[in-house]
């Protein structure tokens, strides 16, 4: 505990590069994964492309991935751009195919039904599909949200100043007070993560909060029509 409180000001420091460097890859992967989801669900001559390269992305190694990047990127090893990207490939990779996914169970009625009342691709993505698929679309992101904060720490090894510090350093030391800190605060990260979405959720899916909800309006004018 003294470690803790003499330490306090470092701990704060790398928990909050850590929080910074797992937020951008989180939404940097869904606001891709899904469009591509929309696309493998639409065309499915492509579907199996994308889902494999999805899979094939994410049984890359982490700690490869870091080190071959800035090669690419044309940045430092020690760049948090590295961690950024690599991160993002990983949560594309896992989320394409819960997007996919998502969009294909949306009932072919209600989508049936949005076309006859005139409404376009677009506006029916946004108005019926993306509410219907939004359940396992939070679903998904929340599984994409504790893999990529987990994952940031394996960046320590490479320099990035965040949670992976405490668990290098106190293993170099035999220091084990200091490596069950940094677990502890990577669990209170995930786990604070996790309730904002799952809140997240509440609010912009109200109709999903309880069984019998009323449905978003859309999905109601949807249901009128059939």
């Amino acid at each position: 505990m003294s470690w803790l409180i003499d330490n306090f000001g470092l701990i704060a420091r790398l928990t909050g590069n850590h929080v910074a460097l797992s937020i951008i890859p989180i939404i940097l992967g869904f606001a891709i994964a899904v469009p591509l989801g929309w696309i493998a669900n639409r065309w499915l001559a492509v579907r199996s492309v994308v889902i494999a390269g999805g899979s094939l992305l994410y049984t890359i190694p982490s700690l490869p991935l870091f080190v071959i990047l800035p090669y690419i990127l044309g940045t430092k090893i020690t760049d948090d751009r590295n961690i950024v990207v690599a991160l993002t490939i990983y949560a594309i990779a896992m989320m394409v195919r819960t997007a996919a996914d998502a969009l294909a169970a949306v009932p072919a009625d209600a989508i049936e039904a949005a076309t006859a009342m005139g409404y376009s691709p677009w506006t029916r993505f946004w108005l019926v599909e993306f509410p219907l698929a939004g359940p396992v679309l939070l679903a998904g992101l929340r599984v994409v949200s504790a893999s990529t904060i987990a994952l940031v720490s394996v960046g320590a090894i490479i320099g990035s100043a965040n949670l992976g510090y405490l668990f290098t350093n106190g293993k170099q030391r035999g220091f084990l007070d200091e490596i069950l800190i940094g677990i502890a605060a990577s669990l209170v990260i995930a786990l604070v993560f996790d309730v904002l979405l799952v809140l997240l959720g509440r609010v912009l899916m109200p109709w999903n909060r309880r069984k019998g909800r009323t449905p978003h309006r859309s999905i109601v004018a949807a249901e009128r029509v059939v």
